[in-house]
């Protein structure tokens, strides 16, 4: 099974990757994957407080941030447990093009602890939820592309940071 998987990931990051850009293009989606460093939130914060005071804001921040404390929790969990190595480790020919975060690569902490609250915000306020969960995906392709991740990877991040939004949304804050 592992063998088929990561036989698939390499096939996967060999079509994205023989899809090359210009330079001017590669160093702006190096830019754009880096606001996944969690930089966005704060034009999010932006964006959310203009159109709504604190009390009405309150309960979404409160379980976007326990969605991300969960995932948090899950992606060490999971990192630790699995040590997965990333593609530039495992591949000799691969040269990562952004700096990664940390040593393992499964599951994408990237899309992990960004979908998490973006999909508390998308189930609470689906105007903005939409593109704080879109987002991170794109970040996450984009980093396959640049040699720090494995499609199953970013699979694995975007179930888990749903996981976690839908442990915050229903377990620890259940609906009334």
């Amino acid at each position: 099974m592992f063998k088929w998987l990561q036989k698939q990931d390499i096939r996967f990051y060999s079509f994205l990757t023989s899809r090359q850009v210009s330079p001017k293009v590669n160093k702006f989606l190096r830019f754009y994957t880096r606001l996944g460093d969690g930089y966005v939130w704060v034009l999010v914060l932006i964006v959310l407080f203009s159109q709504n005071t604190w009390i009405e804001l309150q309960p979404m921040v409160v379980r976007a941030l326990t969605a991300a404390g969960v995932s948090l929790a899950l992606y060490w969990l999971v990192k630790l447990s699995t040590r997965r190595k990333r593609p530039f480790v495992a591949l000799k020919e691969v040269k990562a093009q952004v700096p990664p975060l940390d040593k393992y690569s499964f599951p994408s902490g990237h899309v992990m602890n960004n979908i998490a609250p973006g999909m508390v915000i998308f189930m609470l306020n689906p105007f903005i939820g939409w593109i704080v969960v879109l987002m991170p995906l794109s970040w996450g392709m984009l980093r396959v592309y640049f040699g720090v991740h494995w499609l199953s990877d970013i699979i694995a991040g975007a179930l888990l940071g749903v996981l976690s939004a839908f442990i915050s949304l229903f377990v620890l804050f259940p609906p009334l």
